[in-house]
């Protein structure tokens, strides 16, 4: 599905016929038809709505979600991605500070729908999610390595084999062991109340959070969210509906809301 959402997303003119996408996937059209109507639960016909320049704009127009009263009626529950359940347990700030040390982190790379996924955990949870589809597999364990540089690292998917599938088959439950600086602790908790199909702007995470002149370390520790499609830190835009940056590339962020846009309303 990630060569899929590539060639689409790559093309110059769309809709692209369902003809031609399954053929640069060397699959029958009725086959290629199914298998992506599986997983995104749409047709492809309708998911290229959804990657248009301005969706992102509609989105903040007609999906924008008001943090400050978002726990009050329930956001935070629907906010969950789908039927995954995430259970949340942050560090101490003594333990980040200690950058680690004494921590046993297992990893793995896993397939996922947007390309490679390389997954991180504690005993706890998963600790870090990245994607390198975009800059490649040594980015992104030095990017996630280095945010904890005196952990012991051990090469071990099966040990969160199960965490990481239920994230990136958004079924069954996770666990998330986060490690972060207070503050960025408080904007990725902010994130995890934005429900899926659904996006907010720095500045509305800053208001939520009682600090509203920090939109730029907002941005910031947004930028910092070591687990990528758990905690969504791709449903936060501009003001101007301009998608900003993304941490695993802007093809990937693009992807990931008109892929959950696609899935709420197929569901509806």
């Amino acid at each position: 599905m990630r060569r899929a959402i590539d060639y689409i997303d790559g093309a110059t003119d769309r809709p692209v016929s369902l003809d031609a996408i399954a053929t640069h996937m060397n699959m029958s059209p009725a086959h290629f038809q199914r298998l992506f109507t599986q997983w995104v639960g749409i047709s492809p016909k309708r998911y290229q709505q959804y990657l248009s320049l301005d969706h992102a704009k509609t989105l903040l127009r007609d999906r924008f979600t008001t943090l400050e009263t978002a726990g009050e009626i329930g956001l935070s529950g629907s906010g969950r991605l789908h039927d995954l359940f995430v259970k949340w347990e942050a560090m101490s700030p003594g333990d980040f500070a200690r950058a680690g040390q004494g921590l046993t982190i297992n990893y793995g790379w896993f397939d996922s729908a947007f390309g490679p996924a390389l997954s991180m955990g504690t005993n706890r949870g998963l600790c870090g999610l990245a994607f390198s589809a975009e800059f490649g597999a040594g980015v992104a364990m030095s990017d996630l390595t280095a945010r904890w540089p005196k952990a012991n690292y051990f090469e071990n998917p099966d040990a969160i084999a199960d965490w990481t599938k239920a994230a990136l088959g958004l079924s069954g439950d996770t666990a998330l062991h986060m490690i972060g600086a207070p503050f960025q602790l408080q904007v990725w908790e902010a994130l995890l109340r934005i429900p899926s199909g659904h996006v907010t702007t720095y500045s509305e995470i800053a208001q939520s959070i009682g600090r509203p002149r920090a939109v730029r370390a907002v941005g910031t520790a947004v930028g910092r969210n070591p687990v990528s499609l758990l905690i969504p830190c791709h449903r936060a835009l501009r003001k101007s509906g301009a998608l900003g940056g993304y941490h695993w590339g802007l093809p990937i962020k693009r992807a990931l809301l008109a892929w959950e846009s696609a899935r709420v309303d197929g569901a509806a």
